[in-house]
C-alpha cells in the first residue's frame, strides 16, 4: 500500500493506491483517471488492453468520487502533474458514486457552503486545510521551542472577557448560565502566574452580528501569556511568531501555495522587525487619506487595509485609546488615556491577525474598570486574586488562526480557512 504524497519513492515499482476518482476523460481504448487519496492527486492511465474489457467498461461508468483500489506501475513523466503517472494494471471498486453534486462547473458560494462536507474534497480546499495544518504545527513548535507551557483554558466560562454583547449563553444544568469562551486570556494570566510563560490553543466564540469577510462566530486562537513582561516583550514575541509561521508555510507548503496561485514573493520578504505606527500616527494618516474616522474610534477593516498597504510586511499599531480596549488593558503611564495595547495588521487587505498588550496590574484600577464595564465583580474575584497575591507585570496576545491562514493562502474570505465555518447565518453542515 502506498500514498500519493510518497509516490516518487516508488518510481519503477508496482504499488496499490486506495483512492477516489476526481476526474475522468477517455480517448478510444484509454481512460485517464485523476485520482486522490487525501495526500495528493495523481493521473492513472488505464489501457483496455491491460485491464480487459470488463474492468475497462465498468470504469467508464464511474462517477466523480467513486472509491476504488488501483494497482499499477509508477512511471516518471515530466508532462504529468507532479511528474509521475500510474499505469493501471488492476482495479477494484470499493464504493460507487452517482450524481455527485459538485461538478467542475462554477457553483455559487452558498451552494458550496451548503455542501462544505463535500467541498473540502476539492484540490483547492485541500491545499488550504493542509496549509492550516502546517500553521497550527508551526505555532505549537514555536512556543514549545521557546519554553512556553501549554495550559488549556475552559470553554465554559461564568462571565465575559471581551464584552457582554458578544457572548453565547448556554444553560448550565439547573442553577446557572454559562458562556462559550471569547478568549482564554483571563485564565491564561492565572496560568502565567504559576508557570511563567504559557499558551492556550483552542476554539473561541464571538456572537458578533458581523458579515464581513474577516469574521467567524467560532474560530481558533493561540494565546501566549508571560509573567514579568511588558508591551515591548509582547511585540517582539509577536514578530518572532509571525515570521516563524510564514517561513514554515513557505518551506512545507510550496506545492499547496502553487495550487492556490499564491504570489509567494509577498511572503518571502517578511522579516522582523515590523514597522511600528502609534495609534495617533495611524489616525493622522487615515484622516489625510480621506477616511471618515475620528480620534478615539477603533480601526475598521478598510482602515486597517489602507494603513497596511503602506508597508511590505505586517505593521504593528500600538497604544490605542484605553476607552476602545477591554477592561483588563493597562494604561500607558506616560499618557493614561492610552493603553499599552498592540494590533498586528497583515498586508494585502487581511487586517488584524494579532491583538494584545500589557495587562492591568493595579488592583484598585481593575476594580474600577470592572464597575465601569458593568461586569459582575463576584464572577471576577478569582481574577482579582491575581493582583492580591504575587502581582507582577504581565502581557500577552491572541493570534487568530483563520486570519493567518487566509493571509498566507491569499483567500478572499476566512470561511475557507476552517473546515466548517460558523457565521451569522450559517450553522450547517
Amino acid at each position: 500500500m502506498a500514498y500519493i504524497e510518497d509516490i516518487a519513492r516508488h518510481a519503477g515499482h508496482t504499488v496499490t493506491l486506495r483512492v477516489w476518482l476526481h476526474n475522468r476523460r477517455s480517448s478510444g481504448k484509454i481512460h485517464f483517471l485523476t485520482v486522490r487519496d487525501g495526500t495528493g492527486f495523481i493521473q492513472a492511465v488505464m489501457s483496455k488492453k491491460t485491464v480487459g474489457d470488463e474492468v475497462f467498461l465498468q470504469t467508464g461508468h464511474f462517477g466523480q468520487e467513486t472509491a476504488m483500489e488501483i494497482a499499477g506501475e509508477v512511471r516518471t513523466d515530466s508532462r504529468a502533474p507532479g511528474g509521475y503517472e500510474l499505469d493501471v494494471s488492476d482495479l477494484r471498486l470499493v464504493g460507487q458514486t452517482r450524481d455527485y453534486p459538485i461538478t467542475p462547473k462554477e457553483h455559487g458560494v452558498d451552494f458550496l457552503l451548503d455542501r462544505r462536507h463535500l467541498w473540502i474534497r476539492s484540490e483547492r480546499q485541500q491545499a488550504i486545510l493542509r496549509t492550516r495544518h502546517t500553521v497550527i504545527n508551526a505555532v505549537r513548535d514555536f512556543f514549545n521551542a521557546q519554553g512556553f507551557i501549554l495550559a488549556d483554558t475552559p470553554i465554559f466560562t461564568p462571565a465575559a472577557c471581551e464584552g457582554t454583547t458578544t457572548l453565547f449563553s448556554v444553560p448550565y444544568f439547573d442553577h446557572a448560565t454559562a458562556y462559550l469562551t471569547q478568549s482564554g486570556q483571563l485564565y491564561n494570566e492565572a496560568n502565567a502566574m504559576a508557570l511563567g510563560r504559557v499558551y492556550c490553543f483552542g476554539p473561541t466564540f464571538r456572537a458578533e452580528k458581523s458579515k464581513t469577510r474577516r469574521h467567524l462566530t467560532e474560530f481558533w486562537m493561540v494565546e501566549p501569556e508571560m509573567a514579568y513582561a511588558s508591551l515591548e516583550d509582547t511585540i517582539v514575541l509577536a514578530e518572532a511568531l509571525v515570521t516563524s509561521v510564514v517561513a514554515r508555510a513557505l518551506d512545507e507548503r510550496a506545492h499547496e501555495l502553487n495550487v492556490l496561485e499564491r504570489d509567494r514573493s509577498q511572503l518571502e520578504s517578511i522579516q522582523a522587525p515590523f514597522p511600528r505606527v502609534s495609534y495617533d500616527e495611524a489616525i493622522d494618516f487615515l484622516k489625510d487619506a480621506g477616511r471618515p474616522i475620528e480620534y478615539g474610534d477603533d480601526l475598521g477593516g478598510p482602515d486597517e487595509t489602507l494603513l497596511a498597504d503602506k508597508f511590505d510586511r505586517p505593521v504593528v499599531v500600538h497604544r490605542f485609546p484605553a476607552a476602545a480596549k477591554a477592561f483588563y488593558m493597562k494604561p500607558d503611564p506616560a499618557r493614561p488615556e492610552l493603553s499599552l495595547s498592540v494590533d498586528v495588521l497583515a498586508p494585502e487587505g487581511h487586517g488584524e491577525i494579532i491583538g494584545g498588550g500589557q495587562r492591568l496590574d493595579d488592583l484598585d484600577l481593575l476594580l474600577q474598570r470592572i464597575t465601569e464595564h458593568d461586569l459582575p465583580q463576584e464572577m471576577f474575584e478569582w481574577y482579582l486574586d491575581l493582583r492580591r497575591y504575587g502581582n507582577v507585570p504581565h502581557a500577552g496576545f491572541g493570534m487568530g488562526i483563520e486570519r493567518v491562514v487566509a493571509w498566507l493562502c491569499g483567500l478572499e474570505h476566512v470561511r475557507e480557512a476552517i473546515p466548517y465555518p460558523r457565521m451569522l447565518y450559517r450553522l450547517t453542515p
